[in-house]
């Protein structure tokens, strides 16, 4: 997949948008009107974002000595992953809907992934989802999440084991290609290309709060630091490839801008 080079022009456009703006422009860039046309594309990540608590979605603190801290945490789980998987959610029912299908989806979590998960499908007539719960190994309120919703299309089981351990089973069954579409078979993990997708604009939003112009050549350098693990970072791609000048930080501790 080639991915598309965004001139000064478009970025200057882009620095005044909402979050929920920019998330509906970088996904129109991989998503075309063929595939979602625009107008539904807008409706459905105005859904997806609707439960969140803070008007912006996302929000810049600025903290001392030129510290910034996006706050991610205002979906309804209080995860990050809320972020991404209720626009993933959104565009899975759009497509089982046009298809008159029906999916499974098998989640193993240690804690975020699972409860986000859930949240975004509860209730959904056209997926039903398996969640995984490594007994013990989770915070209290993340198990409360995932257990006390009564819907019934959400199945919940607790398992002995890490998140780590019970990743193996769930390999084991997605590694067999006639049991997985004989029960359509998914999964909503951290590694897939719409979780990346949505948390490009992360960057971008944060880029364009921290920068008061972008009149300036060349483009003024911020420092980001982000959460690692199951290609979460991988959302920072788009500093290399459209045009953002975005300097990773070896402090990966949370989501900073310095």
């Amino acid at each position: 997949m080639e991915l598309p080079q965004l001139d000064r022009e478009t970025l200057c456009q882009w620095s005044t948008l909402s979050y929920p703006g920019l998330v509906k422009e970088l996904c129109a860039l991989f998503i075309g009107s063929e595939l979602i046309p625009k107008d539904d594309l807008n409706d459905l990540i105005d859904r997806a974002f609707s439960r969140f608590r803070h008007r912006e979605v996302v929000h810049l603190s600025r903290l001392r000595n030129g510290l910034n801290v996006l706050e991610l945490w205002h979906g309804v789980t209080y995860a990050f992953k809320d972020l991404s998987l209720s626009c993933t959610t959104q565009f899975l029912q759009y497509f089982l809907e046009k298809r008159e299908k029906h999916v499974t989806v098998v989640v193993g979590t240690s804690g975020d992934t699972g409860s986000a998960a859930i949240e975004s499908v509860q209730g959904a007539k056209n997926v039903d989802i398996i969640v995984l719960l490594p007994k013990g190994h989770c915070t209290k309120i993340q198990e409360l999440q995932m257990t006390t919703v009564l819907k019934e299309n959400v199945h919940v089981f607790g398992v002995e084991g890490n998140s780590d351990e019970l990743d193996e089973p769930i390999k084991t069954v997605f590694a067999d290609v006639a049991f997985v579409k004989k029960h359509n078979l998914m999964s909503l993990n951290s590694i897939n290309w719409s979780r990346v997708l949505v948390q490009m604009a992360h960057h971008f939003f944060a880029y364009f709060q921290c920068t008061p112009s972008l009149d300036t050549h060349p483009l003024p350098l911020v420092e980001v630091v982000v959460p690692t693990g199951a290609a979460g970072n991988f959302a920072a791609l788009p500093g290399a490839a459209l045009p953002l000048p975005l300097q990773p930080s070896s402090r990966k501790l949370s989501w900073l801008l310095a």
